[in-house]
């Protein structure tokens, strides 16, 4: 922490209680952030910490409680009121229009001449670009620019408001490891500055990498603040979740058995009409976990939704179980033993206005047990979800309760409860881990090892490296669509694996 950090609190928050239907999500919450100090915030899904976050935001509307910033209280309504108060927020998805230039999208809401306003803009950019190292060109298009280059944008967005005050959400959800270190030499430059930083993650090793101190909430409630010297890996999980974790899973050896999942040759279509995924074959096994590594937006959404049904092929050919399923549907797809966990839990996980009763069963609705002559037997229905709520310790007041007001990790442990209970000879899984606290995380790794031992085979992408390098038997790095190449994670290391994720040949990465 810089010698500034120890006067007035840029930001004092006391006794904040926000409650939604039949959950509280901040429970009488004391939270502060100082001058020149990166602050995590760490805490299971459902534990209060973003719901914390959107209210010194302005996104939500505290209960009770008062909030000050630099000693003075405030009333955050919007936004708005947050950004003229000095308070800046970059979220997890982007918020960027994609046809626009880096300068016209900062104009959208920022510019202050009324005479070519792009000019004062571009300037500003090539400043911020200078002093932090962002290195964005200003006329460069969003669309022709990596994932980590847009969250630069976004950084620069609420610097250009001139916020003193940087809440990062998941910042590194979507970046490579060499990205993920020039993000944090970004902040830490900001932070040497004397603004503040709060930076939620549920990775600990990033908590000390970046963080001067961290806060743990559990329940709605703060269980503790201390600085990073006072921290330990297994402290910071003890306190998120009340037990001790293991870090460490246990693998034992693969042995393949017949292919389940052939894919040869494959070209899948994007949302714009381009090629996404470009002659890509595969091969994954009984007992077997393939992982796939890459930057999102590289082709893995669109290779999984063909796999699955839910994406035309153009051309090439899926089998599973030997069976040509190639154009199939979803249902025709899932019948034969697949599970899928998918990544947009939102459009494809659940149906947000049916209940977590109803979202258990939305695979088995139409078979045995669950199908009574014409109608559904809801006694079965709700023993299922019952099952499920207890087993992955999903937090929800009863199975009734609307799955749209499941948090996220919630919302997700609910899919992959409802995905393995089945049984599937072969899962699908798309960041299944991704945005869950340690323990569950630990939890569902251990599942698909358990499943994997059992003869499932498993295709495991995700864009946590560490999560690809433990569970993985073998791993492909796709880039631009292709795979750059397929690896044992024994032989490789992160290094590799990141600079094969930005298109280099591994022969020529470790050359």
């Amino acid at each position: 922490m810089t010698q500034a950090s120890q006067g007035e609190p840029l930001v004092r928050m006391e006794g904040i209680v926000k409650r939604f239907p039949g959950v509280v999500a901040n429970d009488h919450v004391d939270f502060d952030l100082l001058p020149g100090e990166i602050h995590a915030l760490l805490g299971e899904n459902g534990a209060g910490k973003t719901t914390l976050m959107n209210i010194l935001y302005g996104l939500y509307q505290p209960d009770e409680g008062e909030v000050y910033v630099k000693g003075r209280k405030v009333k955050i309504r919007n936004p708005r009121d947050a950004l003229r108060l000095g308070i800046g927020m970059v979220h997890q998805h982007f918020l960027l229009v994609e046809r626009h230039t880096v300068a016209e999208n900062l104009a959208l809401g920022y510019a202050r001449s009324q005479v070519n306003p792009l000019n004062e803009i571009r300037d500003r950019i090539r400043e911020f670009s200078r002093k932090y190292h962002l290195d964005i060109d200003p006329d460069s298009y969003i669309w022709q620019l990596s994932v980590g280059e847009q969250q630069k944008v976004e950084i620069m967005k609420a610097l250009y408001e001139g916020a003193e005050i940087l809440i990062l959400d998941e910042p590194t959800s979507v970046l490579t490891p060499q990205e993920s270190n020039e993000l944090f030499s970004i902040i830490k430059k900001m932070r040497d500055e004397g603004k503040g930083i709060v930076f939620i993650t549920h990775k600990l090793a990033e908590v000390f990498a970046v963080a001067d101190r961290v806060t743990v909430m559990r329940k709605g409630r703060v269980i503790g603040t201390l600085p990073i010297k006072d921290a330990s890996r297994e402290k910071l999980a003890r306190m998120m979740v009340g037990r001790e974790v293991i870090f460490t899973i246990e693998k034992k050896p693969s042995r393949p058995g017949k292919p389940v999942l052939e894919v040869e040759n494959l070209v899948v279509l994007g949302d714009r009409g381009r090629e996404a995924v470009r002659g890509v074959s595969f091969t994954v096994r009984e007992n077997e976990i393939l992982g796939i590594a890459g930057v999102a937006g590289n082709g893995q959404k669109e290779l999984v939704h063909a796999i699955v049904g839910l994406r035309h092929v153009k051309s090439g050919n899926i089998r599973i179980m030997g069976i040509d399923t190639t154009n199939k549907s979803p249902r025709e797809i899932a019948d034969l033993g697949v599970g899928h966990i998918p990544e947009e839990r939102l459009k494809f996980g659940i149906v947000p206005n049916m209940s977590v009763a109803e979202n258990s069963i939305l695979k088995s609705y139409y078979k045995p047990p669950y199908r009574k002559g014409f109608s559904i037997d809801y006694s079965k229905v709700r023993e299922l979800a019952e099952d499920l709520i207890k087993e992955y310790n999903i937090v929800v007041p009863t199975p009734d309760t609307p799955a749209k007001l499941l948090s996220g990790g919630n919302m997700q442990k609910l899919i992959v409860g409802r995905e393995l209970k089945r049984k599937p000879k072969l899962i699908i899984a798309s960041n299944p881990t991704f945005g869950l606290d340690v323990g569950a995380t630990e939890y569902i790794r251990e599942k698909l090892l358990y499943e994997r031992d059992e003869g499932a085979a498993i295709l495991l992408v995700s864009g946590d490296l560490d999560e690809v390098m433990q569970l993985s038997d073998r791993i492909a790095v796709m880039f631009n669509g292709e795979f750059v190449g397929i690896v044992r994670p024994e032989e490789v290391t992160v290094e590799e694996i990141g600079l094969m994720m930005s298109g280099v040949r591994l022969k020529e990465a470790v050359s």
